[in-house]
């Protein structure tokens, strides 16, 4: 009897082609290189017994955070934020090499705080850095959009888990366009600014102390079943937000012209969810930092300049690279020479599993950032090969209900070569022109060897001792 041909192809696809061109089956492998250099410390992150273990309990931990909206206050009351301190996306920088849309953002936050009259003054102001200081979001349990810039007196959504009390916050969104966080600082961005600091903070404060904790968790749920990805479009998650708050802030005995501007604003915002999205996320992952052996991915952050992770099992240590310019659509007659290299702590959507990783439940938001409805469909599927698992409370419909892929683990990034896809907007390379497109973009392939070997160097420790 004849055993029958077995063919098993690994790689590129034109030998399977072939053979199948002859009828023959064939079992076709996806399989790529690791990441140039990455084999040894592969081989010992493999080996390390803590590896299997602390990776499930970071993805639990991540995946057991409920994020309630349990305030709206000052940045100074909850963060403790002093006169002449900045916060700002990515890891940390330093005025010399921030970007412009950082650079336009700081001197934007300069002239909100009385620092200076004239926004252009602040550039002598950091230049000195007398009086002034940078500092990372994250770094106090923050996140920030695109430059990410916090001012005392910008009022944040204060998110909490309440099982352990844990909190994130992040600023309001201010909407798209000419905006503080795509570093414009133009007269009309000052005044949304103080706006929001002197009606709209107050107002929603109001209502979220009066109508009880806003379960964002869910509202992440629900969005993600109704054509969200929560980064780039944020629709439906804006409108729920709205109906669970809006009675309260129209009970909340402010002037009735003051809710109703508070209330046009919002609802003319598609992106205002974004930056209660952004904090529900830190939160969750969050809950999975300090845990030795693990090879999660905690945070992806950008400043304009670099763009920098940080893992579970590698403390607060920042690895990272130059930031890419991302590859997608343009406003009017931008094009990519105007584009600043990808910026902000939004990819902490991502991370989460959401964004980027949840194109499949969101296919409108090619039309905004670029390729095709088949292309969302792939990019979900293909990031499924470098996530610990999936979050079976954030599901895509489309895919059968099938959980978003969750836990970005560094050594299947680098055994695999394939890194996470982002979406992002795009703002002007110079100071004070704002928000020029959207589009995708990946981090830089280099950071995750770097995280590796620090991962493996740790192991080696251990094995040790």
């Amino acid at each position: 009897m004849t055993t029958p041909t077995r063919i098993v192809s690994a790689g590129a696809g034109l030998f399977a082609d072939a053979i199948e061109a002859q009828a023959v089956p064939v079992s076709r492998v996806d399989w790529r290189p690791p990441m140039p250099g990455a084999e040894a410390d592969l081989a010992t992150v493999a080996a390390d017994p803590l590896r299997r273990p602390a990776n499930e309990q970071a993805l639990a931990a991540m995946l057991g955070v409920q994020a309630l909206l349990v305030d709206v206050a000052p940045a100074s009351e909850v963060l403790g934020l002093h006169r002449g301190e900045f916060l700002h996306a990515g890891p940390p920088i330093g005025w010399e090499t921030t970007s412009g849309p950082l650079r336009g953002g700081l001197m934007a936050g300069a002239a909100l705080e009385g620092l200076v009259d004239d926004p252009e003054e602040a550039v002598a102001l950091f230049e000195s850095g007398e009086g002034v200081s940078l500092e990372p979001c994250h770094h106090r349990d923050t996140v920030g959009p695109m430059a990410g810039v916090v001012t005392p007196s910008m009022w944040m959504f204060v998110l909490e888990d309440p099982a352990t009390g844990r909190r994130a916050h992040c600023s309001l969104n201010e909407g798209l366009g000419k905006v503080l966080r795509y570093g414009a600082y133009s007269p009309e961005v000052l005044d949304r600014l103080r706006w929001m600091s002197a009606v709209l903070g107050p107002v929603l404060q109001k209502a979220v102390r009066t109508s009880g904790p806003v379960d964002a968790t869910g509202i992440l749920t629900q969005m993600l079943q109704m054509g969200d990805e929560a980064h780039n479009r944020n629709r439906a998650g804006t409108l729920m937000l709205l109906r669970d708050l809006s009675p309260a802030m129209v009970d909340s005995g402010f002037p009735s012209a003051d809710v109703a501007a508070a209330l046009r604003f919002i609802g003319g915002n598609d992106h205002f969810f974004l930056n209660v999205a952004m904090p529900t996320c830190k939160l969750a992952l969050d809950a999975a930092r300090g845990i030795d052996g693990s090879t999660m991915v905690v945070a992806m952050a950008r400043n304009g300049t670099e763009f920098g992770i940080q893992t579970s099992g590698t403390g607060d240590q920042w690895f990272t690279g130059p930031a890419q310019v991302a590859d997608g659509l343009f406003l009017g007659d931008y094009g990519p020479d105007d584009a600043n290299p990808d910026i902000g702590d939004s990819a902490i959507t991502e991370t989460a599993g959401i964004g980027g990783f949840a194109m499949a439940t969101a296919p409108a938001i090619v039309r905004l950032v670029g390729g095709s409805v088949p292309d969302a469909l792939a990019t979900t599927r293909r990031m499924h090969e470098i996530t610990l698992g999936e979050n079976p409370r954030w599901s895509i419909p489309v895919l059968e209900f099938q959980g978003v892929p969750s836990g970005i683990d560094v050594s299947l990034v680098c055994r695999t070569g394939i890194l996470p896809q982002i979406n992002t907007g795009m703002a002007g390379k110079v100071a004070g022109v704002g928000q020029v497109g959207a589009g995708l973009v990946t981090p830089p392939a280099e950071i995750f060897p770097q995280a590796l070997a620090q991962l493996a160097a740790r192991a080696r420790a251990r094995s040790t001792t």
